[in-house]
C-alpha cells in the first residue's frame, strides 16, 4: 500500500463532516471568548512575546551591524543607553496601563450604580478597550525581554539597537493608544452612547434574524410523542451551532424541536430539546455539544437582552435616587423602533436545508416580550404624565408599523389600555387626565 492509498484510508476512519463540526465549536467558543475582558490583551501579550523572540533571532543575523553601518543614527549602540530606555519605557507604560485599568473599573462602577448591572457585560466585551490593553501588555512584554538580551559591556555590533527603535516606536504607539482611550473612555459612560450601542447590536440580531426568516415554511409534525433529552449543565441559552445541528439532523433522518427560548437560564436535568427518532448516546452528545451554555448574556446574540436593558435604564432613570427623566424619554425612543422592527420577526424560527426543514426553535412571543416591557415601566413610571404621553406616543407608532401578524395590534391595544388605566388610576390632575384622555381618543381604544 503506498502513502497516498494508506492516507486516504486513515481519513476515511473519522465521521463523517467530523473536522467541519470541530471548526463550527471552535467558532463559537472564541466568538463567547470575546466577551471576556482578557482575551485580546491575552492574545496580544503572546504575540508581544513571540515578537521578541523573533526580533532577537533578526539581531542574530546582524541586522543592527547593517544599520549601524548604513543609518548609524537610528541605532542605539550602547547597552547602558539601551538599557535605560528600555527601563523607561517599561515604566512608564506599566503606569499608563494601570490608570488605564483603574479607569475601566470606574467606568463598570459608575455604569452599575447609575444605568444597570445589565450594561456590565456589553461594557466589558467592548473591544477598543481590550485592544488597548492588549498593545500594553505586548509591548512592555517585548521591551522586557529585549532588555533581557542587552550586553551592557559588549562590542556595539551585538547591542540589539534595532530592537531597541521598535521598543521605542512601539512604546509611541501606546502613547498614542492612551490619548484615544481616554478620549473613548470618556464618551463611553454617557448613557446615550450606551443607548446607541444596544440599539445598534439588537438592530443588527433583529435585522438578520428577519433576513433569515421564510415567508414560506413546510408544516413542522407535531413534537408531543417525541424523544426528549436533558441538559447536562447549566447556563445562560447563549448561542447555537445551527449548521452543525442541521448536519446532524441530515445525517441521522431526523427533526429537532429546541425547547429553551435563547437568553434564559437553562438549569442541569431540565428538557432541553426533542428527537424525532431516538438517539444514541453518542449522537445525544454531539448535539449537546452545540449549545453553548454561559453564565452571562450578551446582545449580539440575543436581541432580547437589549429590550431588558433599555427597560431597566428607563426604570432606573425614574427612580426617586436618580430622577432623570431626560434619559427615560430617550430609552423609550430606542425602545420604540426596536419593538416596530420585532413586529416583522416570526415568533417561531425554523432552520432547514435546502429542501427541509428540520430544527424548530422556540423564541419569546411579541405579547410576552411587550409585556415584560411594559409592565415595570407601567409600575414605576404612570405618575409621570410627560412619560405617559411618550409611552402613548410609542402606541401609536406601532400601530402605524407594518407587523407579520394582525395578532400583535390586538396586543398592542390591550398593554395601551392597561398602561393608560393605570395612569388615569394614579394622575389627578384633571389636566393630566384629559391629556390622558386624548391619547386614548388617537388610538382608537374601546371601553
Amino acid at each position: 500500500m503506498n502513502k497516498e492509498t494508506y492516507l486516504k484510508a486513515y481519513l476515511s476512519t473519522f465521521p463523517k463532516n467530523s473536522m467541519k463540526h470541530f471548526f463550527n465549536r471552535i467558532y463559537i467558543i472564541l466568538f463567547n471568548l470575546q466577551s471576556k475582558i482578557a482575551f485580546y490583551p491575552s492574545v496580544f501579550a503572546i504575540l508581544g512575546f513571540l515578537f521578541a523572540f523573533i526580533l532577537i533571532y533578526i539581531e542574530n543575523k546582524g541586522i543592527s551591524k547593517y544599520l549601524i553601518e548604513h543609518i548609524p543614527m537610528l541605532v542605539v549602540n550602547n547597552g547602558n543607553t539601551a538599557l535605560s530606555i528600555l527601563t523607561a519605557c517599561i515604566t512608564g507604560l506599566i503606569s499608563m496601563m494601570v490608570f488605564s485599568f483603574s479607569m475601566v473599573m470606574v467606568l463598570l462602577n459608575q455604569a452599575s450604580s447609575n444605568y444597570s448591572p445589565r450594561l456590565l457585560p456589553g461594557l466589558i466585551s467592548d473591544k477598543n478597550h481590550q485592544i488597548i490593553l492588549g498593545i500594553y501588555l505586548a509591548t512592555i512584554l517585548y521591551c522586557i525581554f529585549v532588555a533581557v538580551s542587552i550586553q551592557p559591556e559588549g562590542d556595539s555590533h551585538q547591542i540589539p539597537g534595532f530592537s531597541v527603535l521598535v521598543g521605542i516606536i512601539f512604546t509611541v504607539i501606546c502613547i498614542g493608544s492612551f490619548i484615544y482611550f481616554i478620549h473613548n473612555i470618556s464618551q463611553s459612560i454617557q448613557i446615550n452612547n450606551i443607548l446607541d450601542r444596544i440599539f445598534r447590536q439588537a438592530k443588527s440580531r433583529l435585522n438578520l434574524l428577519v433576513k433569515n426568516e421564510k415567508k414560506e415554511v413546510q408544516d413542522f409534525p407535531e413534537t408531543k410523542n417525541w424523544h426528549e433529552y436533558h441538559s447536562q449543565e447549566s447556563g445562560y441559552f447563549q448561542n447555537l451551532s445551527s449548521k452543525n445541528l442541521l448536519d446532524i439532523c441530515k445525517e441521522k433522518e431526523t427533526q429537532i424541536e429546541i425547547l429553551p427560548v435563547k437568553g434564559i437560564f437553562i438549569l442541569n436535568g431540565i428538557p432541553l430539546f426533542k428527537s424525532k427518532k431516538e438517539l444514541d448516546e453518542e449522537t445525544v452528545k454531539k448535539v449537546l455539544s452545540n449549545f453553548s451554555l454561559a453564565r452571562g448574556e450578551l446582545v449580539s446574540t440575543n436581541y432580547v437582552l437589549a429590550f431588558k436593558q433599555i427597560t431597566e435604564v428607563i426604570v432606573k432613570a425614574m427612580s426617586p435616587g436618580i430622577n432623570d427623566p431626560g434619559t427615560a424619554l430617550n430609552a423609550i425612543d430606542y425602545l420604540t423602533e426596536l419593538l416596530a422592527l420585532r413586529m416583522q420577526k416570526k415568533d417561531t424560527e425554523f432552520l432547514k436545508t435546502e429542501d427541509q426543514v428540520l430544527i424548530k426553535m422556540r423564541s419569546v412571543d411579541f405579547k410576552e416580550l411587550l409585556y415584560q416591557v411594559l409592565a415595570p415601566i407601567r409600575a414605576y413610571c404612570k405618575h409621570d404624565i410627560i412619560i405617559v404621553q411618550k409611552v402613548g406616543m410609542l402606541f401609536y407608532y406601532l400601530k402605524n408599523q407594518k407587523a407579520i401578524h394582525k395578532d400583535y395590534y390586538k396586543i398592542i391595544d390591550n398593554e395601551a389600555k392597561n398602561f393608560l388605566t393605570d395612569a388615569k388610576s394614579t394622575i389627578e390632575n384633571k389636566a393630566d387626565i384629559a391629556k390622558i384622555t386624548a391619547i386614548e381618543n388617537q388610538l382608537n381604544l374601546k371601553n
